[in-house]
């Protein structure tokens, strides 16, 4: 009787992760469109101001002495400059918000450094924000059912991590919302989830059953739901580190002279505050993943009566440890900053995707169970 009601609950469980799936989708539409939106009316501003800024040039040049003009022009030019690569530790300021009134509806659009909300109204971020809560709510949904329908925690395969990662992801990411304004990032974790659940339906579907003895203990759900809370937060930083080195980019062109050809990146706060908070959020997701490599070790100990075996999937799970060991030490003590960072910070997360993709499904070992 037990397993016609176990199969009803996996098929919920699939239903809801469909859902799921169409409602980040629209969600993540709606990120894309506030980018675009939010662009098109900053570049708007900026000419309005440009003008206001030219007609106020021209009524102060008729009025202050030239020798006085020379250095308030090169104040301007510092001032300028720094708008355009922000000053260390502080935010880039948008130019609008001294333009005067005509340029009063764009202040505060700019992202600042410390990535705190604005007074701004942003109607698509909100609705894209509000479809992502109801898409993490439908979610939920499909992980508890799919959990109550195998009767454990739903991490026992790919497609269980792959469905619980995603939403774990999204999770982390609307927990952090409350805070920090790092909805510029919702087009890259949502893309993400959307990636990772069709992956799983298409690619890992597994249905409902029992674990292998080996996986038939309290250690999964102390080993493998730190893993996959790391991975969340490394998924954060992976999105930040790209966006870091693509705002670095923009930065130096603009400062060359060269035209803004990303307005969209106005949004997104400036490299180094990037950097900075990528690098806090990797510190703390690098002693979750310290916890995993540990855990799984005495989990191993206890099943298969040995620590370590330099089985493939250990040996990974390794790998990213010292990748990102690496990239903490460089960026603290040997002054790895910028765009090295930012390139040690994708490499450790694309270690991650191997190690929980190529590996699992190419390599042989103890670890070989996850339904495929």
């Amino acid at each position: 009787m037990s397993f016609p009601i176990n199969e009803t609950m996996g098929q919920y469980s699939e239903l809801f992760m469909l859902l799921a799936a169409g409602t980040y989708t629209v969600a993540f539409i709606a990120f894309a469109w506030d980018l675009a939106k939010s662009s098109k009316m900053l570049r708007a501003v900026d000419l309005k101001a440009a003008e206001l800024s030219g007609q106020a040039a021209g009524t102060d040049a008729a009025r202050i002495p030239v020798g006085v003009g020379a250095g308030a022009a090169g104040g301007a030019a510092d001032r300028s400059e720094a708008h355009i690569s922000g000053p260390a530790g502080r935010a880039e300021r948008p130019t609008s918000a001294v333009s005067g009134r005509g340029a009063s509806a764009g202040a505060g659009q700019t992202a600042d450094g410390s990535m705190r909300y604005g007074g701004e109204r942003r109607a698509p971020a909100r609705v894209a924000v509000a479809l992502t809560v109801l898409g993490a709510a439908i979610h939920a949904a499909g992980v508890i059912t799919r959990a109550l329908g195998a009767g454990r925690v739903p991490w026992g395969n790919m497609y269980e991590f792959l469905t619980t990662g995603a939403f774990v992801a999204v999770a982390v990411f609307l927990l952090v919302l409350i805070r920090r304004d790092l909805r510029f990032l919702g087009t890259f974790v949502i893309g993400l989830a959307i990636i990772m659940l069709v992956a799983a339906s298409i690619s890992f579907w597994t249905p409902v059953g029992h674990l292998v003895p080996a996986l038939q203990s309290y250690w999964l759900i102390i080993h493998v739901s730190i893993a996959v809370m790391s991975s969340a937060l490394f998924t954060l930083t992976f999105a930040m580190s790209a966006l870091q080195l693509v705002q670095s980019h923009r930065q130096k062109t603009i400062a060359a002279g060269g035209a803004d050809k990303l307005g969209f990146m106005r949004l997104v706060p400036n490299a180094l505050s990037l950097e900075n908070l990528s690098y806090r959020i990797n510190a703390i997701a690098f002693v979750g993943w310290t916890f995993t490599l540990m855990f799984g070790a005495i989990w191993a100990e206890k099943a298969w009566g040995r620590f370590w075996g330099w089985d493939t999937k250990e040996v990974w799970t390794f790998v990213i440890w010292v990748v990102y060991a690496g990239y903490l030490h460089a960026r603290a003590t040997r002054g790895w900053t910028g765009t090295r960072a930012a390139w040690l910070s994708i490499v450790g997360y694309l270690c991650v995707v191997f190690n929980f993709t190529i590996v699992n499904q190419f390599f042989n070992g103890l670890h070989s169970y996850s339904g495929l």
